[in-house]
């Protein structure tokens, strides 16, 4: 394997370590954060996420409960949703999807989406409860339909505590392990070049 054939495994490597940085930057730009200091009305716990988007003609608010989720422990997102213009609510249904937002579902390896529910109005608000059983980085989408247009926003979601070696260790592992491979195999096709001339020499 040749150096331009390295350059390439590296340039792919380095395609896929931008890959979650730059969705990270994407969504920075579509979701106004806030900081969550603020309890809702019926928990004295704060939410693991609180932020403010706006969706088309509306104004979208949502709250994640509790401040940080653990595996096989109930939690709750709260989603209120009003017209920008009108200031009215809105009063349709919410329906809430969430997938796996690790690792392997940015290398096409865990696509599964599930339904968590679909949510009336309930007091100018949407609850949906929620419980993860294993540890890991999630996405939940909160969908709604209003003037003949589907609305959709992203809410990520982390249960338990973050992993100490993250993607970009598992990139930065797989480039070392892919670099030493080929290495390796240089050498081999190297040495058995040297042999076969040293053969040939010999039965000349």
């Amino acid at each position: 394997m040749n150096r331009k054939w390295i350059a390439r495994i590296a340039g792919i490597l380095l395609i896929a370590l931008a890959t979650p940085l730059l969705a990270d930057a994407a969504a920075a730009h579509h979701v106004l954060g806030r900081p969550a200091y603020s309890l809702n009305e019926d928990s004295n716990t704060p939410p693991s996420l609180q932020g403010e988007s706006i969706i088309g003609d509306y104004y979208v608010t949502y709250m994640i409960y509790p401040a940080f989720p653990k595996p096989n422990q109930p939690g709750r997102i709260s989603l209120y949703i009003k017209h920008q213009k009108t200031n009215q609510s809105y009063q349709g249904k919410v329906s809430f999807l969430t997938r796996n937002d690790g690792w392997l579902s940015l290398i096409g390896l865990d696509n599964q989406v599930e339904k968590l529910g679909v949510q009336p109005n309930d007091g100018n608000v949407y609850r949906q409860a929620y419980v993860y059983h294993g540890n890991g980085n999630y996405m939940v989408s909160a969908s709604f339909q209003a003037g003949g247009q589907s609305h959709v926003i992203d809410l990520p979601l982390r249960v338990g505590p973050p992993s100490s070696f993250g993607p970009i260790g598992w990139v930065v592992g797989l480039l070392v392990v892919i670099l030493f491979i080929v290495n390796v195999i240089h050498r081999r096709r190297a040495m058995s070049g040297k042999i076969r001339q040293a053969h040939d020499r010999t039965t000349r």
